[in-house]
């Protein structure tokens, strides 16, 4: 009986910490409380505490960092899922995914953008350009799909939104892969913001598409 009782209660501290990862209470990228602290104000053991973020980090939705704490990697299994097809998705299957995101995102960032949008994609598309220039692949990679993601967030469509930060992390990896050749000059996203600048859906669907033509020239 003891153990079932044991088991129980890891289920419940499961279940807890699963509904406090999807309702946001700590973000994808931030440390959750220590054991102690989980322990104190779900009103169990921290062994119990201990084997529910062990189960969570199997299932992929923690990751625990020797000395440093556990951290938020996805805030429900089928993110996980999605993440784990895409981490073998090849490069052509990525470019047709986008080829459908990136074309509603462009055309409607540049009819829905409001000014802090503007603003946060200007400062990223500063850090792509000066990473090239200094050839550091690692932060241009970052910087090509962090503005990306902020030109769907541009949208003002949540789900559009989410759907595209799925595919981060894929897209990091597939500018990483061109390696140096990733960091040629390149005018093409400085033309997708100003068409998002000067409300051009036409022009900014124009230009994703020719982004992602040379992409798949590239491949």
């Amino acid at each position: 009986m003891r153990n079932v009782a044991r088991t129980s209660l890891v289920d419940a501290a499961i279940d807890e910490l699963r509904r406090e990862i999807a309702r946001g209470a700590w973000p994808v990228g931030t440390k959750i409380p220590s054991e102690s602290r989980l322990a104190e104000s779900l009103g169990m053991s921290r062994l119990s505490v201990r084997e529910a973020v062990r189960v969570l980090a199997h299932a992929g939705l923690l990751h625990t960092r020797q000395g440093d704490g556990t951290y938020v990697t996805a805030t429900d299994e089928s993110r996980v899922a999605l993440r784990r097809r895409l981490d073998t998705a090849a490069a052509l299957e990525i470019i047709d995914v986008r080829r459908g995101l990136d074309l509603v995102a462009a055309r409607l960032a540049a009819g829905r953008r409001t000014e802090d949008d503007l603003v946060a994609m200007r400062a990223t598309l500063a850090r792509r350009d000066a990473a090239a220039q200094a050839g550091d692949l690692d932060t241009f990679a970052d910087a090509d799909a962090e503005f990306h993601v902020q030109v769907a967030d541009a949208a003002h469509n949540a789900l559009l939104a989410d759907l595209y930060r799925s595919i981060g992390d894929a897209l990091r990896e597939s500018v990483r892969d061109k390696e140096q050749a990733a960091l040629a000059p390149d005018s093409s996203h400085g033309d997708l913001l100003r068409a998002i600048e000067e409300g051009d859906p036409a022009g900014a669907v124009a230009i994703s598409v020719a982004i992602l033509d040379q992409q798949e020239r590239d491949l």
